[in-house]
């Protein structure tokens, strides 16, 4: 099935691409100071066949009949231009056309627009599955310095603790799922490195982040496995347009300290260009839990981030981009909860680079050709200072090579397709998983995204993989946009998603000394490990549900989406998503067995089905000059189908509650269930954005509510939340800032109040008290006349 789709698939790009046309218009579009521009949508209103310029702001279109035509050429920041065409039987060549600058874009030094990306021919935003932008504007006015600070604040979006595995795995839910459904990428391309299945996005600096792209809901038809919640792309510094730079320095609680230098310019008559920046941060770290006598719940770490891009013409049709990011992050932190100190040492490595060729085809093809690695690597010691030794720790390297050939061609200006194919190679090497592993993931995709007229569009799209271990998967997607009026526009999408199990929940043999001596173990390794825990004698009870630890099975789901947005009136608009996603084969962690010292063995197996639904709404509300007002709300149901289905039958693990007020044990009933761990009914957001330009004055004021959620069994074990159980409560999360520019914009001044309620909680080892910050920048650049 797989070869099969692979060949239609490659079959009908070629037929395609392989009409020849009659005759063709070529050009060449520049700017005011005749530097070529990239990107530039060309379109011929009569007929709607259009392309875009290239990486020397050369353009073809082809297919055309003798007659009148008129081009309209339009990109982001410049004037629209109309341009009138005459073809009698013979091609149109050499037309140079020129665009203007919009006046209002010389007030910024950086256009924040949406622009053409280098690394990645897939649009983002035209994805099935609802798709958020997050601008470089927004963060820079929020005054956030890592990843997790700009995502908290995001609805529907919550950043979450494994206080299990120590502060250090914080990590984002989506839609529900866990943070190891949400694939993050750089620039197009997926990040490796896990703790307990989340990825730490507190390493990640936002110095050079042009923008944030977010997919909320099943994404594995163009992304893949780890996309089963959606997508997270992080888009770094790319379109350079002139000489700049910028010395930034911010200081404030704890004693962090975080410096970003950076600097950008092309070169070679604008052949070329380059971006370089250097980021350093370091924290003291943050004490949550008042029994704790010595150390921190957020541990102290400093951190060094390289990050650079440069990119070169090498010829009409080519351009070579690379990439590379390197970043180190050390800590130490010395912890006592009135028993055993113990001095736990992490050193982290992190490693993203790609080489890049992008070729335009005269015929409108868009073609990128990418190798890609990423290494991530820790290095961690647990000593006990009483004894003087070592404790298992987690010490791994993981390797990930991926080689991507993508192509795109716009036809008759209404239709995008979109279509990639490739390998990946991923190994680790980990002291916990009993030697090195390896995987490997060949894939083929297509999207096709069609504007059928000017109220109906639909994108549909299909990916098939074939994994070294778990085989083939085919997984397709299908969206549409139908606006009947201006003020309204209905959307809906289905799409599927795909998992497979990860190296943690194959291979993990895991023994956490330092925090009570509870076991994990993975499915592979379980049965030989849980035999030499029972011959050594240290297993005093096995559990039924250790018979269900076999396998593991992908997980698969299905994502259905359909909401609206209306623009209310010139100042208002809301966005309305709803969201169900059917999860079969839904990997979960629960305890199989108990140690004669009273210590718990965890191990992984697939439960049947899960439910993960609810709604995002959003309002943007243009309050005043200057003066923009957003909230969001989300309401969600996160529950397994399992217990629910043993509740109502009155059998099984979920049948019996123990009430502690009345010391009795009574049966279950639905309304019992909360739902599953650590997640929150409702959550919400309002923002207060001003900005008075005449004075270089802006200001944001944020309201951020997490609603209740349940943190872990604290009566009798009856493997589900019950209402006698251990819950987070809701809260509060106050933010602010305030920034003023001076110097014709080359210097600013901010202050910024994180938490400014001081709101903590024990069972929140990572939320910083409250944290106020001043910042100071310097951009260097030459003022335009």
């Amino acid at each position: 099935m797989f070869k099969i789709y692979l060949m239609l698939l490659m079959s009908c790009f070629g037929l395609i691409a392989a009409a020849d046309p009659l005759y063709s218009i070529r050009g060449q579009v520049h700017n005011e100071q005749g530097k070529p521009l990239i990107a530039v949508s060309i379109l011929i209103k009569e007929n709607l066949l259009g392309t875009q310029t290239d990486t020397i702001g050369r353009f073809v279109i082809d297919k055309l009949k003798p007659g009148e035509y008129t081009l309209i050429i339009s990109a982001v920041g410049y004037e629209k231009k109309f341009q009138r065409i005459s073809i009698n039987k013979t091609s149109v060549n050499n037309i140079n056309l020129s665009l203007k600058r919009l006046a209002q874009n010389l007030k910024e030094v950086n256009v924040l627009g949406k622009q053409e990306s280098h690394d990645n021919l897939i649009d983002f935003t035209r994805t099935p599955m609802p798709a958020t932008v997050i601008t470089r504007k927004q963060i820079e006015m929020m005054g956030s310095r890592r990843l997790d600070e700009v995502l908290k604040e995001q609805t529907g979006l919550a950043i979450v603790n494994d206080i299990g595995s120590g502060a250090r795995a914080v990590g984002l839910q989506l839609q529900g799922f866990d943070s190891g459904y949400t694939m993050i990428m750089i620039d197009g391309q997926p990040m490796t490195g896990r703790n307990s299945g989340n990825f730490d996005l507190s390493r990640i600096t936002v110095a050079n982040i042009e923008r944030i792209e977010i997919i909320k809901g099943a994404s594995s038809c163009l992304f893949g496995s780890e996309a089963l919640a959606g997508v997270v792309n992080i888009v770094t510094r790319q379109n350079i347009a002139q000489s700049q730079g910028l010395a930034s320095v911010r200081y404030g609680s704890f004693n962090t300290l975080d410096a970003t230098l950076e600097g950008e310019t092309p070169f070679a008559g604008g052949k070329g260009s380059g971006y370089l920046s250097g980021n350093y941060y370091r924290t003291d770290g943050f004490n949550a839990n008042p029994y704790l006598s010595e150390g921190k719940t957020a541990p102290p770490y400093n951190s060094y981030t390289l990050q650079g891009r440069a990119r070169y013409t090498l010829s009409k049709m080519n351009a070579l981009n690379i990439t590379g990011r390197y970043a180190v992050r050390n800590s130490v932190n010395q912890t006592a909860y009135n028993t055993t100190p113990s001095r736990d040492v992490l050193n982290e490595k992190d490693l993203n680079a790609s080489a890049i060729l992008n070729t335009n085809f005269n015929s409108g093809w868009r073609v990128k050709t990418q190798y890609y690695l990423t290494r991530y690597a820790t290095d961690q010691n647990i000593t006990n200072l009483a004894g003087g030794y070592v404790i298992p720790s987690n010490n791994f390297v993981q390797y990930m090579h991926r080689g991507e050939l993508q192509a795109a061609q716009t036809y008759f200006g209404t239709m995008v397709l979109t279509g990639g194919t490739g390998i990946q190679y991923e190994t680790m090497n980990d002291n916990l998983y009993s030697g090195a592993k390896s995987q490997s993931t060949a894939f083929v995709y297509g999207q096709a995204d069609w504007k059928i007229s000017d109220e109906l569009g639909i994108t549909g799209g299909v990916r098939g993989e074939h994994h070294s271990r778990y085989g083939s998967s085919l997984n397709p997607s299908f969206g549409l946009k139908y606006q009947p009026v201006k003020a309204l526009t209905l959307k809906a999408a289905v799409a599927t998603g795909f998992k497979t199990p990860d190296f943690r929940q194959l291979y993990l043999n895991f023994t956490n000394l330092a925090g009570g001596g509870y076991t994990v173990l993975g499915t592979d390794v379980f049965a030989a490990e849980l035999q030499k825990l029972q011959d050594a004698g240290q297993i005093s009870a096995v559990f039924a549900n250790a018979a269900r630890v076999t396998t593991l099975k992908p997980e698969r789901s299905v994502a259905y989406s359909a909401g609206f947005t209306v623009q209310l009136n010139a100042n208002l608009k809301a966005d309305v998503n709803g969201f169900y996603n059917d999860v079969r084969n839904f990997i979960n962690t629960d305890q199989v067995a108990s140690k004669t010292g009273g210590q718990q063995v965890f191990s992984y197996f697939n439960i049947d089905r899960a439910l993960l639904a609810g709604a995002d709404i959003g309002l943007n509300w243009k309050a005043g000059r200057g003066l923009n007002i957003s909230a969001g709300y989300q309401l969600l149901y996160a529950k397994d189908r399992g217990v629910i289905d043993s509740i109502k039958a009155g059998t099984g693990n979920y049948a019996q509650v123990y009430d502690p007020n009345t010391s009795q044990t009574r049966r279950s009933k639905v309304s019992d269930y909360f739902g599953l761990n650590n997640r929150s009914r409702h959550m919400a957001n309002i923002k207060f954005t001003y900005e008075y330009e005449p004075k270089g004055i802006t200001a944001t004021f944020r309201v951020n509510y997490r609603g209740k959620y349940g943190f872990q069994e604290a009566n009798r074990p009856n493997g589900f939340l019950d209402p006698y159980d251990t819950y987070v409560s809701g809260f509060f999360l106050l933010n602010a800032s305030l920034q003023k520019t001076l110097m014709d914009k080359h210097f600013s001044i901010q202050v910024t109040a994180d938490n400014f309620m001081n709101y903590r909680d024990q069972l929140m080892p990572a939320q910083s008290g409250r944290t106020i910050m001043l910042g100071l920048n310097y951009r260097f650049f030459k003022n335009k006349i």
